[in-house]
């Protein structure tokens, strides 16, 4: 049987995206001003949060957890992100591996996310992509953006689910779904760090970002990658409430608004992709994830 091919969208039919995350707070953090401007724009926009988050740290020191788990509270916050954002929201379902610290690292927890088969924590995005039918997924290349290993398996688990989604041979009760592209986000880059660093020195502002760029160890291999910019400046107030949404993770005084949102679109108005697959042919220096797609 011949793999079926991607068809596209007949004109007026909603576009569909599907972001594919590790942890809650990583679809804020990732390209959450592009999925807003899109959600504006009447795309469909799915976020997958493979895990719960139920290891992380909490990094606000101004937030108090009580009673309460740090699952329920992360799942809340997730919650009203996403309505911040606009999206509709699925929990992949697994536990959260946690950073193995250490040296040598320790071994990752029994039945996290990262530690089970690939086959078996990919099945249900593959679902989920057979259901949602998107035209564009994004995800994490392969160095997971960075070497959590959640996020390398989100990009494994992805990259299994956008062949095997449209595979007529998996073993799945709903139709094969032949998604059109696939990106890879790409965040901070030395490049772009180092515009905030001057940005806050224009500023008159402490930079927080001297230390980050002085332990920058490799080159600025991610600026090469990118093929896709994205304005949204007009959403980075929508993206700096859904961070803020997640009050276990982002400290409001921290890193993240070291420079204002009205300076950061002056300096840096974009989010940045890398196509990396695509079943459309090839398509360089785009500004639309949707390039190619748009209509008949």
């Amino acid at each position: 049987m011949s793999a079926p091919q991607f068809v596209k969208p007949k004109k007026g039919e909603s576009l569909r995206l599907l972001a594919v995350h590790a942890h809650p707070d990583d679809e804020s953090s990732k390209g959450a001003a592009t999925t807003a401007k899109y959600v504006s724009q009447g795309v469909e926009v799915m976020v997958v949060s493979c895990t719960g988050g139920e290891r992380g740290d909490i990094l606000n020191p101004a937030f108090t957890l009580g009673e309460r788990s740090i699952f329920e509270v992360r799942k809340a916050e997730m919650n009203r992100a996403a309505e911040i954002l606009g999206v509709q929201h699925r929990w992949l379902g697994f536990e959260d591996s946690g950073w193995p610290d250490g040296d040598p690292k320790p071994p990752l927890p029994i039945g996290c996310f990262a530690e089970l088969p690939l086959a078996q924590v990919s099945a249900p995005l593959v679902e989920i992509v057979r259901e949602f039918k998107p035209h564009v997924i994004t995800t994490y290349d392969e160095n997971g953006g960075y070497p959590h290993p959640d996020h390398i398996r989100t990009h494994e688990v992805s990259m299994f689910a956008w062949e095997k989604a449209a595979d007529p041979e998996y073993d799945s009760k709903l139709e094969p779904w032949v998604a059109a592209k696939l990106y890879y986000q790409h965040g901070f880059s030395k490049v772009r760090v180092q515009v905030m660093h001057d940005a806050c020195i224009e500023l008159g502002i402490e930079s927080p970002y001297q230390e980050w760029l002085d332990e920058w160890e490799d080159d600025d291999l991610t600026s090469d990658r990118v093929t896709t910019r994205i304005d949204c400046a007009n959403w980075f107030n929508v993206r700096e409430a859904a961070l803020k949404a997640h009050e276990t993770q982002i400290d409001p005084n921290g890193i993240w608004f070291a420079v204002p949102s009205d300076k950061m679109a002056e300096i840096w108005p974009t989010e940045d992709f890398e196509l990396a697959f695509s079943r459309i042919g090839a398509i360089v220096d785009e500004d639309d994830l949707f390039t190619g797609l748009r209509g008949a």
